[in-house]
């Protein structure tokens, strides 16, 4: 089917930001003295920054998990950011689409700070209609779901025409809570084996699989 508009989750999406964020979980345990109880890999990449540091911790007690927040936040913000690149063939395809002029937005749990950061460090800017992140809202969103919805509302974006490409099974919850069909990013940080993903997931083995002749068609 033809799409009115197409959303984009960020992290193991459009970029690899794994370099940056495992330095900077790992610059956090280290500089509050605490004892990391979760292997730092890319697969916990995906969840909000909090949800994360509570499983790395193994605790949700919040005196607990703000000093390494913050201590996250110290270098993420101003220095692991940078170290983001884009997926193979991501720009490519972000071209093509917006001189399709079909809507694109990015819809993420990450942090609004550094996405924005990531946005204008790669050049991003020019591509999207908006960018949102769960605390672009006040008070902040709790979910992906609820992020969906608010971007689907404020761009009179119809659920049925509007592709939500994420890396994840959230991703697709939010999609499907929603009414939004979902795309797969084979190439993201959760990938699954094949067998294991619904048959109503459109699967992805590359950015380019995503320049479908029903856009063109249509646009």
């Amino acid at each position: 089917m033809a799409f009115d508009g197409i959303i984009f989750d960020f992290d193991g999406t459009l970029i690899d930001s794994s370099a940056g964020i495992l330095a900077g979980f790992r610059g956090a345990f280290d500089a509050v003295g605490m004892e990391v109880k979760h292997p730092i890999t890319e697969h916990i990449i995906g969840p909000p920054l909090m949800e994360t540091l509570a499983l790395l911790a193994g605790t949700d007690d919040a005196a607990v998990l703000r000093p390494l927040a913050d201590a996250f936040m110290v270098y993420y913000d101003t220095e692991g950011y940078r170290s983001t690149t884009l997926f193979p063939g991501v720009e490519s395809l972000l071209a093509r689409l917006a001189a399709l002029q079909i809507p694109l937005f990015i819809a993420t749990n990450k942090r609004a700070v550094p996405t924005r950061r990531i946005v204008d460090h790669l050049g991003l800017a020019q591509y999207f209609a908006a960018v949102y992140a769960l605390d672009s809202f006040s008070p902040k969103l709790a979910n992906k779901s609820q992020l969906l919805a608010r971007i689907a509302l404020a761009h009179h974006l119809p659920a049925a025409a509007t592709l939500y490409v994420g890396d994840c099974r959230e991703d697709e919850v939010a999609a499907s809570n929603n009414g939004m069909p979902f795309a797969m990013a084979l190439w993201g940080y959760h990938v699954e084996a094949a067998e294991n993903m619904p048959a109503h997931w459109q699967l992805l083995t590359s950015p380019e699989a995503l320049w479908l002749p029903e856009l063109v068609k249509r646009h």
